[in-house]
């Protein structure tokens, strides 16, 4: 009689897929808190903020935990990631969705994922599987549809695709300087601390948070801390997590599902009711993520004739 074998593996492989997930919903759940905290305040004020509710979130988080200093080879990438991704990353967008329509940023910052791949692949040595290049341009694809489908009239500017141009290498720039810290440190402390120099970057824009603070309705600056606590606490803590068992390739194409949850998002909260082109776009995004994410027959059957078997007791005739 042949026993049932378990799969014990595949348990990290579900824990990152739920980890990504949970990053991919709260992200998409930024861009609709954004467009209203963005109205009362300044692109740094808004960063600032952001970062401040976060990194004081973390920072409880840590205390309960008694998660100690990272250890000094993790402190490099902390140091990297912290400047461009949660500091530079975050005022270059704001300012720059200012100054272009919802479309054409998301035209302009979904080449992040690109740049990541191309970056994981020649910094990280991350394999440039054949499913993960369809699955990007599928995706690719699908944010192009979407941001022209979003895209208005007259509403872009040189500044502002210059400002998403810079984010979105920013924050290539980030996810691969991140990626070995977590080989040295925990998420948690990657997050933490990386949040932490976020802030100290963005310090300078302190006197307009005070300013604007006092004059902001309470929608506008409950916003501001609920992107600091969920989009930047927990979902950064969550990607670092899913960031540390797989390559920065397959997590920034995980990203590529969030144009169709903002498209979502903005149905159900805003009223927003998406037009074909943009529904078609989203569709696309989504199937790009699941042909990105796949393994192929070939690999999958590999990886199970490597795995070791647990040993047990071989079952005596009667």
């Amino acid at each position: 009689m042949r026993l049932p074998v378990s799969h014990p593996a595949r348990r990290p492989e579900v824990l990152a897929a739920c980890a990504a997930g949970v990053t991919v919903v709260l992200w998409a759940s930024a861009f609709v808190s954004i467009r209203s905290a963005g109205a009362a305040y300044s692109p740094g004020a808004l960063a600032l903020g952001r970062l401040l509710a976060g990194a004081l979130t973390l920072g409880v988080i840590c205390l309960l935990r008694r998660e100690g200093l990272p250890p000094r080879p993790a402190w490099r990438g902390i140091l990297i990631s912290g400047v461009l991704w949660f500091g530079f990353y975050m005022v270059a967008l704001n300012w720059g969705e200012q100054q272009v329509d919802a479309g054409t940023a998301a035209l302009v910052v979904n080449i992040g994922p690109i740049l990541i791949a191309l970056l994981g692949a020649r910094l990280l040595g991350d394999p440039m599987p054949p499913r993960l290049l369809a699955g990007m341009a599928v995706s690719f694809a699908g944010a192009v549809t979407v941001g022209l489908s979003m895209s208005g009239e007259g509403g872009s500017s040189v500044l502002g695709v210059v400002l998403c141009l810079l984010a979105a290498v920013a924050y290539a720039g980030g996810v691969v300087a991140q990626k070995p810290a977590l080989g040295a440190a925990s998420p948690l402390q990657v997050t933490t601390y990386g949040c932490l120099v976020g802030a100290v970057a963005c310090l300078p824009f302190a006197g307009r948070l005070v300013e604007e603070a006092a004059h902001a309705p309470v929608t506008a600056t409950l916003n501001m801390v609920y992107l600091g606590v969920f989009p930047t606490a927990l979902a950064f803590t969550t990607w670092a997590y899913a960031l540390a068992r797989t390559t920065a390739s397959r997590m920034g194409a995980t990203t590529y599902a969030v144009p169709a949850l903002v498209v979502l998002m903005s149905w159900l909260a805003l009223g927003e009711v998406p037009g074909p082109l943009t529904l078609v776009g989203g569709v696309l995004c989504l199937a790009g993520v699941a042909v990105s994410r796949s393994r192929s027959r070939t690999a999958t059957t590999a990886r199970a004739a490597t795995a070791p078997v647990p040993r047990r007791e071989t079952a005596r005739e009667p």
